[in-house]
């Protein structure tokens, strides 16, 4: 019996598997280039933990991350792109044909894309790794149902945090919104929508300090930055929405980065010719579906022109 790797070859390698990267996938295909995309851990990437898209130019009608990645996918196989459900583990960069493994596969491309995209940062407290998937969440989408009539907490004041809060009210009986300033940063009609709802309670310049419990989350304990003022809060469960940060481990060293991003000129390109990147993996301010798929659409684009 033999463990070895099964060897492909592609014009266009994508890594990822969110708007940016099923979009240049669109682009690359469509313009008759062999073109692979590995999904990452979950097809779709975080838009797919995403309850309500209601932003997305030509859809008037609200859908969830996942239809909306569902109809990305269907148009870029209709173009012939392959979708491997797998994620790079190792990338190198120094060779061209570009060579990514992952767990079944030895990819060479002559082309890649990295969109790779983000993830949700922790908070990093005590408890919190212990009580992951036991009270403490990452995405409301996938787990505001076990908490049908619970008292749960949001943690963060961005939009993430605030239309997850929302999100939540469909289930649970009381959302306190954990947030370290005394006022949000999410959207204006976010914010407006918070607070006219009667189940949203907002807990101001409060940090989370402990997740306690004994098998599951119980309560948190907390701290006013203001008073330093420290108590003790039961809750059912918590969401963390604290921001998040590019998945690009794979590429340090061999790229120029700032702060995780990759940093790529206006047509796409990175310091390594052949290798573009797009969506969240260079995008550390909009972070919007519609700018990932742009910025996808931007890269393929200037792959087919420099392939001419």
């Amino acid at each position: 019996m033999t463990n070895e790797k099964k060897q492909k070859s592609t014009q266009v390698l994508i890594l990822g598997s969110g708007a940016a990267g099923l979009s240049a996938a669109i682009y690359t295909a469509r313009a008759g280039l062999e073109t692979v995309v590995l999904t990452g851990p979950t097809l779709g990437g975080q838009i797919s933990l995403t309850a309500e898209i209601e932003n997305y130019p030509g859809f008037p009608e609200v859908l969830s991350g996942v239809e909306l990645i569902s109809k990305f996918q269907t148009q870029a196989e209709r173009f012939d792109a392959q979708i491997d459900y797998d994620s790079a583990s190792r990338v190198d960069l120094s060779v061209r044909p570009f060579i990514v493994e992952t767990e079944g596969t030895i990819y060479s491309a002559q082309n890649l894309i990295l969109a790779t995209g983000s993830k949700a940062i922790p908070l990093g407290v005590p408890g919190e790794e212990k009580f992951t998937g036991k009270g403490v969440s990452f995405c409301a989408t996938c787990d505001g149902f076990f908490y049908r009539g619970k008292n749960v907490a949001v943690i963060g004041g961005g939009n993430s945090a605030v239309e997850e809060a929302l999100f939540l009210t469909r289930f649970a009986d009381k959302v306190t919104i954990i947030h370290r300033r005394d006022s949000l940063r999410a959207e204006p009609i976010a914010q407006k929508r918070a607070k006219e709802n009667p189940k949203i309670d907002y807990l101001w310049d409060t940090v989370v300090e402990e997740i306690l419990g004994d098998t599951r989350l119980e309560k948190l304990r907390v701290r006013n930055v203001k008073t330093d003022e420290v108590s003790e809060i039961p809750f059912d469960g918590i969401f963390v929405f604290v921001g998040n940060r590019p998945v690009s481990e794979l590429f340090e060293g061999q790229l120029e980065m700032e702060n995780g991003l990759v940093k790529v000129d206006p047509l796409m390109h990175t310091s390594i010719p052949g290798v573009y990147a797009a969506g969240e993996t260079v995008d550390g301010f909009y972070r919007q579906v519609v700018i990932s798929a742009g910025s996808g659409a931007m890269a393929a684009i200037s792959i087919t022109k420099d392939l001419e």
